[in-house]
């Protein structure tokens, strides 16, 4: 695993430590020198004694986790791939298909041109079949999950949409482990910030996916706010319909959507960030006003949003019983 330092590199550790069919052979950061990854997280002491290592090449691998920076990964992820490693990056490097949308929400040039095709985005609830054969998986970003999974079901469930407005609250940890004054304790205490209206990157990843679940495009606007809590994300959607649609029947193309899936809670209560702190749940609620169904999607952002489903995606990749090590 490379990004190992980081939040979600924590998690992934934090997981793969419990999960009984993978073994965590190989950790890897930018950090200073080759350090203990219990003396980086002293909650891991006595569970492991890997090593993270600054350069090293690592042993034999089936599959390699990229928990690294956007534009970083595909450094690391076409050398994997070559050599017949399977790939989870979390990075956004594979999330859009069009190398000029990439350039212009994350100001680079793409790296890797070449595998762009093949990568495949790892929402297991719409694209599992294609996880199961992929050997390259785009992680979702800890937004687009809440509100793709918070939307999706409307759009195939016999009603016409019109509109989608996203409006989401996310705790500071979605900023990263690296210093920023944004996220220092005195700036976003006791305080709620909305940001990045109309410049966030995951706008048109949130636009893209609904719009390949609806077969046509979907007008999205997106509003993130900053929060001060620790991790978690609640995403309000807003979706205007054409008609005039019942809660009830609102709720039976949720319920019936999501039957099946071992990770997505439909509640008739409005849930909160609490309820998923630390899980891989996606906890739902809908509510119906006129021609407006209003979504209550809630995850926690560094596991359904990051880590867990990575793992839930790695599960299906190599036939594994998919709640394996998350429940």
């Amino acid at each position: 695993m490379w990004g190992a330092t980081g939040y979600t590199g924590y998690e992934l550790v934090r997981i793969l430590l419990r999960h009984p069919d993978a073994e965590l052979v190989f950790l890897a950061a930018k950090i200073d020198q080759d350090t203990p990854i219990a003396e980086i997280f002293p909650v891991l002491g006595g569970r492991t004694d890997l090593v993270c290592r600054v350069d090293a090449e690592p042993p034999q691998l089936d599959i390699a986790l990229l928990a690294l920076p956007h534009t970083v990964s595909v450094m690391f992820a076409p050398k994997l791939l070559s050599s017949g490693v399977k790939v989870v990056d979390l990075s956004a490097d594979y999330r859009l298909r069009d190398p000029a949308d990439y350039e212009k929400w994350y100001k680079t040039p793409h790296g890797d041109i070449g595998n762009l095709p093949s990568a495949v985005y790892g929402l297991p609830e719409a694209f599992r079949a294609r996880i199961k054969d992929a050997s390259l998986i785009a992680n979702p970003g800890c937004y687009p999950t809440a509100a793709i999974l918070g939307v999706a079901p409307l759009l195939g469930g016999g009603m016409k949409v019109n509109g989608v407005i996203v409006d989401a609250k996310t705790g500071v940890s979605g900023g990263g482990r690296n210093a920023n004054m944004a996220f220092h304790f005195p700036e976003c205490n006791e305080s709620v910030k909305a940001y990045k209206i109309g410049v966030h990157q995951h706008e048109p990843e949130i636009r893209e996916i609904l719009g390949d679940l609806r077969g046509c495009d979907v007008d999205v606007l997106f509003v993130p706010h900053l929060v001060p809590m620790d991790r978690g994300i609640c995403s309000t959607c807003y979706v205007s319909l054409d008609t005039a649609a019942a809660e009830n029947d609102v709720y039976e193309i949720y319920e019936k959507r999501y039957a099946d899936e071992p990770f997505v809670r439909v509640r008739r209560d409005i849930p909160s960030t609490k309820d998923v702190v630390e899980t891989n749940f996606c906890d739902i609620a809908v509510r119906s006003r006129d021609k407006t169904a209003i979504v209550v999607s809630c995850i926690d952002n560094l596991v359904k949003g990051a880590a867990g489903q990575a793992i839930q995606n790695m599960n299906i990749m190599f036939g594994v019983p998919e709640e394996t090590g998350l429940l």
